[in-house]
């Protein structure tokens, strides 16, 4: 466990934004290659990290994907000395004002997210956070300064680092998906001495918060057999919809819905019974919202099941998970993957679900 938290930590503490993902792809790529046969990135900036299987070629292979992308903030003006600003990826504005931020610009500012006073507002604003629209971002430097060390369309990241609350429970920013990157990755620990029959793909795949390029792009180009998105899920609180959250550290949860084959999200269900792992059900009866909605549709199709970690205020500065439920993940993925046999793909058809 304390491998996965000295992993996650680092993930946390490096950047990336939705489409400017290079420093964490760094990162990643520097991990996984002692780990892997095979490092590759994409066109579009995805890692692929493949570990080779056994059987004749041309194997089948299975594609696990996390995506590696963060939401942030960047900058549209600049207004006597102060940054106005706008988001990338979806970002709640009412944790923001007060916020330790870092701008890259020419080099890094740090910086603090600000609410103007109420009577300089809109009256309607008076007793809500008013849109982002509204907030800014003050370095503390002079206008010339400013002007001179940051452009329109530098990037802002949140400047929080990891807190652990307990043994068992990590803070911060950005656990949406870092969380699932870890996991991904200790499934490739987990099988550094287990031969797979298949080939697998590890993709941590950019741009998941904005367009799902990556993951479109990734399984267009690896053509695998299957494919299993890993992300986060909202964690149950006080107050929270008990049909639409989940416990952390109670376990996993498996997606259900028209991005997930049904006859794979059986397989996984009964694994992670048999392995005792933890597990609820998700219902996902539209769009999941992760990268399994591409995976599903690359090429002429691939079946696609998704895994889940709750993650407890999510898209925050403070998002909160279960290192056991990541180690879970890692190790239901990893079970799941040295499983997959020449006859798996047979066992997976459709006219079971006539």
């Amino acid at each position: 466990m304390e491998e996965l938290r000295a992993l996650l930590k680092s993930l946390l503490t490096t950047p990336g934004l939705s489409g400017y993902e290079s420093p964490i792809r760094t990162l990643i790529e520097t991990t996984w290659r002692p780990i892997t046969d095979e490092i590759r990135t994409s066109k579009l900036g995805s890692v692929h990290g493949l570990k080779r299987g056994t059987l004749p070629e041309p194997r089948p292979s299975a594609l696990l994907a996390a995506h590696m992308d963060s939401i942030g903030l960047m900058v549209t003006g600049l207004t006597d000395g102060l940054l106005r600003i706008t988001e990338v990826g979806g970002i709640d504005p009412r944790v923001l004002p007060g916020q330790t931020v870092t701008v890259h610009g020419r080099k890094k500012l740090a910086g603090l997210v600000v609410l103007p006073p109420s009577n300089l507002l809109p009256e309607e604003f008076d007793s809500q956070t008013p849109p982002l629209e509204y907030l800014l971002v003050d370095t503390g430097l002079e206008s010339r300064t400013v002007e001179r060390e940051v452009s329109i369309g530098d990037l802002i990241s949140i400047d929080l680092p990891p807190t652990e609350l307990s043994d068992d429970l990590l803070v911060g920013h950005p656990l949406d998906n870092r969380a699932s990157v870890a996991a991904l990755t200790s499934c490739l620990w987990e099988l550094r001495f287990r031969q797979t029959h298949w080939d697998v793909w590890a993709v941590t795949t950019v741009q998941e918060e904005e367009t799902f390029g990556g993951a479109y792009t990734s399984a267009f180009q690896i053509r695998p057999t299957l494919a299993v998105a890993i992300d986060v899920t909202f964690g149950s609180s006080p107050g929270s919809p008990s049909h639409k959250t989940y416990p952390i550290t109670k376990g996993i949860t498996l997606g259900w819905g028209p991005n997930i084959h049904p006859k794979l999200h059986k397989i996984f269900k009964d694994l992670a019974d048999r392995l005792e792992i933890p597990n609820q059900e998700e219902v996902m009866p539209r769009h999941s919202g992760t990268d399994a909605f591409a995976l599903q549709v690359a090429a002429e199709g691939v079946p696609t099941m998704i895994v889940s970690i709750p993650l407890r205020y999510m898209h925050t500065p403070v998002e909160m998970v279960s290192l056991k439920d990541i180690a879970r993940a890692g190790r239901l993925l990893a079970e799941f993957v040295a499983s997959l046999d020449e006859k798996f793909i047979e066992k997976i058809g459709w006219e079971e679900h006539a």
